[in-house]
């Protein structure tokens, strides 16, 4: 079931992404305050019980309701479920057409529109920033999101799937991530309480969570890219970065297409006064290889969709192997 399951949701998602105002994110949001406004005490015991909580529920609910349509309706109706779910926790195009947008600008010269671009999408300062800078940026933020929003959701949905939880898996990713950056916005930048354990549980939660995915992601890279260099930046460059994860993925990124990632991170106002309650968002050494250019942008979308294949072509070999045996 897991690659036909992927293989609709990533074609619906590409005809008709989510928008951005949808029910379904929606409801990430308000389920996610609820349970930090009325099980968030400030004690590190009641950080666990909330995040488990708002990311326990949801991924039970959806093995709950595939359980259910499997035993009563049949593999067609699990599957639709399955579908669903991945559509709702996939967003190749929720961070997409910021890329298109900022690609096109800096091909037409235009790098004001490129600056602008980059700040909207990531709510930062980015007016003074050179264009190698601008295309550093966007290289980071989009291969990050590329794994946050594909390549970590699938890798959890195909676990918990082989395991029999149905598509808990991505829920648990999507949700995991969320809450982690959520409850940090909320509170450094709309001043909504959410206490230093709850953020800390989220924070742990998460970087637990991503260490599988995130070494995925980078092996991935590696295959369709450069590989020796892509290793070789894993092994002696991933701890130039302040997140663990993170910086697996985008050494890996870096010697894969052969560009220099790293150096100063750009940081929203309450960020800049405010460094340590952001972690893994700070300043970092710069990997070897080339200065970033406009051109590395298409080399990274070709490395992305050709991971994409990659992964797609091995569940498929999978699945045949497991049909025929």
């Amino acid at each position: 079931m897991s690659i036909f399951a992927i293989l609709f949701a990533l074609l619906i998602e590409q005809v008709r992404p989510l928008s951005p105002g949808n029910p379904i994110h929606g409801s990430m949001r308000a389920w996610s305050m609820w349970v930090s406004r009325n099980i968030d005490a400030g004690k590190a015991p009641h950080g666990w019980v909330a995040w488990a909580l708002t990311v326990g529920v949801p991924a039970g609910v959806a093995f709950g309701v595939h359980a259910l349509l499997w035993s009563t309706l049949g593999y067609v109706f699990a599957l639709a479920w399955s579908v669903f779910i991945l559509y709702s926790c996939l967003g190749f195009r929720q961070f997409s057409h910021h890329f298109t947008a900022i690609r096109d600008a800096l091909e037409v010269g235009d790098e004001e529109l490129a600056r602008a671009e980059l700040a909207r999408w990531q709510q930062v300062d980015a007016s003074l920033l050179p264009r190698r800078e601008i295309v550093r940026h966007v290289i980071e933020y989009s291969v990050l999101a590329a794994h946050r929003h594909v390549f970590g959701v699938l890798a959890w949905y195909v676990v918990l799937a082989a395991l029999g939880l149905g598509p808990a898996g991505a829920v648990l990713y999507r949700m995991s991530e969320f809450v982690a950056r959520y409850w940090r916005y909320k509170h450094l930048e709309q001043h909504v309480p959410v206490s230093a354990a709850l953020q800390g549980a989220a924070n742990m939660a998460w970087t637990v969570i991503d260490w599988l995915p995130a070494r995925i992601t980078a092996l991935g890279f590696a295959v369709v890219g450069s590989f020796e260099d892509a290793i070789d930046g894993w092994r002696n460059h991933a701890q130039l970065f302040p997140n663990d994860n993170d910086g697996v993925i985008l050494a890996a990124t870096a010697g894969a297409v052969g560009v220099r990632l790293g150096g100063e991170a750009l940081k929203t106002a309450v960020a800049a006064a405010n460094p340590v309650a952001l972690p893994g968002t700070g300043d970092s050494a710069s990997t070897p290889g080339r200065e970033p250019e406009a051109g590395h942008l298409r080399s990274v979308v070709g490395l992305v969709w050709r991971s994409v294949v990659l992964w797609l072509v091995l569940l498929s070999l999978l699945t045949l192997a497991r049909l025929l045996g």
